[in-house]
């Protein structure tokens, strides 16, 4: 892995602050059982850039640590919630080159399926027992809060900046790889 330098570490803190703004300013939505955080859609920008993965992970920690002192999530979140972003982004990286009619659609799947699991076992072992039925709600009800963010906000996103070439301008020449 290339050290990563200024304009990198720049353009990753952007990312990142851009998650924790949109996710705080729409915080109504951003936090709880049933969820649409909008900022998600930005976990799709690891289809561009690797960067993209420090910049969400980073954000998603900042907006769940923010979050948890408001009171809007639990501690636990911190943890579990970035650990599912993560995860997600870096398979989204891995499957950047697979396209449906030139869409990153299958790049989408990951922060669906990642935080629908991961965080619906979060909020079932938040209950205080787990029980199947209780993380099958749990992990349908934040599945399904992420399709919009994601497959149809990300994946419109990823296409908008690439058609328009604003791809390159932001990772630059070559998109910045490390």
């Amino acid at each position: 892995m290339k050290h990563l330098n200024g304009r990198a570490i720049a353009v990753s803190a952007m990312i990142a602050a851009v998650y924790t703004a949109v996710s705080l300013a729409l915080s109504l939505f951003s936090f709880g059982v049933m969820q649409i955080r909008v900022a998600e859609c930005l976990t799709l920008l690891p289809v561009l850039s690797p960067l993209g993965i420090y910049g969400v992970t980073v954000g998603c920690l900042l907006t769940n640590i923010v979050g948890t002192v408001l009171g809007l999530t639990m501690p636990v979140d911190i943890l579990f919630g970035t650990l599912a972003t993560a995860i997600a982004a870096v398979l989204s990286y891995l499957l950047r080159n697979v396209r449906i009619k030139r869409l990153a659609i299958p790049a989408a799947l990951p922060p669906i399926l990642i935080n629908g699991l991961i965080i619906g076992l979060e909020l079932t072992w938040l209950s205080g027992s787990f029980q199947w039925d209780v993380f099958w709600t749990c992990a349908v009800s934040v599945t399904a809060g992420q399709i919009i963010p994601c497959l149809v906000l990300g994946v419109l996103l990823v296409w908008i900046l690439e058609k328009k070439g604003l791809d390159q301008k932001l990772f630059g020449k070559n998109k910045l790889r490390c």
